[in-house]
């Protein structure tokens, strides 16, 4: 693949995490390796089935079974530094093609680990492997390091009629 770059997908619309397991699949079929790691999130999502149907891809989460709703607690932190030292050692491997550093965002917005330990780790990487972020509230100094940033702006969204994340859809 020559050269990883960086893509960071951002912004308050849905389609963030859609959009890194889209480009994961597009990547498997091609004969890549994806290792897509989920931080902040512990919830059961449709998309931890994925390992069962797509070869080369593998799928962790570094988070608890709840949203962190005003800050985060010690659970948190501690399973975001999980994550962190993981993806470190998978990103400087070069074994995966493509990693995934899912919600990487928003673990810095809740300051999880820092933005310094972040960038760190994605410098840490080998050459070859393409990193993709998401999450909103991308931090300017991820977005100065990504070679493309995309973001996905909500200009109507049915949750605000009440609707509920559905199964296979958002959840």
């Amino acid at each position: 693949m020559g050269k990883g770059f960086i893509q960071v997908y951002t912004g308050n619309g849905k389609g963030k995490t859609t959009a890194a397991l889209g480009l994961s699949v597009r990547a498997v079929c091609a004969g890549k390796k994806v290792y897509f790691a989920q931080f902040v999130k512990g919830m059961k999502y449709s998309e931890l089935e994925a390992v069962k149907y797509l070869p080369n891809f593998e799928m962790e989460q570094f988070g608890r079974d709840t949203f962190i709703y005003k800050e985060a607690k010690q659970d948190d932190i501690d399973a975001a530094r999980i994550g962190l030292e993981k993806c470190r050692k998978i990103l400087q491997e070069g074994r995966h093609d493509i990693v995934v550093l899912d919600e990487l965002n928003i673990a810095l917005f809740y300051k999880l680990f820092t933005v310094k330990e972040a960038i760190e780790m994605i410098e840490s990487r080998a050459e070859n492997v393409e990193v993709i972020i998401t999450g909103r509230n991308a931090n300017q100094a991820i977005i100065e390091i990504a070679d493309l940033v995309t973001e996905m702006k909500e200009v109507k969204h049915y949750y605000s009629k009440g609707v509920e994340a559905r199964l296979g859809i958002e959840k």
